[in-house]
């Protein structure tokens, strides 16, 4: 009926993928908490397109677009929340192009933006040692970097650098429609996955459902489980909100 704040992209990874639901799982609990109206697509989202771009598809990535941004019209959506920086990166600076101008928004950003205005009340008591994962669409693509930080620092983390961040953090080898080609010799997820270890960090911090997958298997596969947690930024959020009492 038109009666929403923001439309929450959900995106195919966190749509298709086990894993990555629960990120939208999260989010829903933290938008219903804030009281924010919002609505979804459900089975009228498609693809953003930005695989098909990538991997040189352009005619199925400008088909995806317009299809996209015509269903986006015809609902009235003027803002748009994803937790998926692909997602965000087409969105906001791709789709123009094609005549959608939309206010498009990164999860962790929104996030931010709900506790700076007191919609969201975060406890600031999750006492872990926390490294933060620079994804490369929502980094070095789009610049953003405090809004993550800034969220996790609110939770009361410690947070702990490693030695690649911000510009010049490493992949997590899931871009460029690497997350769907095997690759040879040593993985990329590994060897960040060991940095993050030398942080000695408990939990590695995603803002990225692509870098979150990778990061899950690369653990598996190293044997890691109990020496680290990849989780999505949301899901930490979300943690804090579902202990804090004072919230419904």
């Amino acid at each position: 009926d038109g009666d929403f704040e923001i439309l929450y992209w959900v995106g195919c990874t966190e749509a298709l993928e086990e894993r990555s639901r629960k990120i939208v799982l999260a989010m829903g609990r933290i938008l219903q908490v804030a009281g924010v109206k919002f609505a979804i697509l459900g089975m009228e989202e498609t693809c953003c397109g930005d695989p098909a771009r990538r991997l040189g598809n352009e005619y199925l990535f400008q088909m995806l677009a317009e299809q996209n941004i015509e269903n986006l019209k015809k609902y009235g959506v003027k803002k748009i929340v994803t937790a998926c920086p692909h997602c965000f990166n087409v969105l906001k600076n791709e789709y123009p192009q094609f005549g959608g101008d939309f206010e498009v928004v990164h999860h962790t950003q929104y996030l931010a933006e709900l506790v700076r205005s007191g919609r969201l009340n975060l406890e600031g008591n999750l006492a872990q040692r926390v490294t933060y994962h620079d994804s490369c669409y929502l980094g070095r693509y789009n610049d953003i970097y405090e809004e993550p930080r800034w969220v996790l620092k609110e939770l009361g983390v410690k947070l702990v650098e490693m030695r690649r961040r911000r510009a010049k953090a490493f992949c997590c080898g899931g871009g460029g429609g690497r997350m769907w080609i095997e690759e040879s010799g040593t993985k990329i997820s590994h060897l960040r996955l060991e940095e993050a270890l030398t942080v000695r960090a408990e939990i590695l911090a995603t803002a990225c459902p692509f870098c979150l997958q990778m990061f899950e298997d690369a653990v598996k596969a190293k044997y890691m489980e109990g020496k680290l947690r990849p989780m999505d930024i949301a899901e930490l959020v979300a943690q804090a909100v579902s202990a804090n009492p004072s919230e419904p």
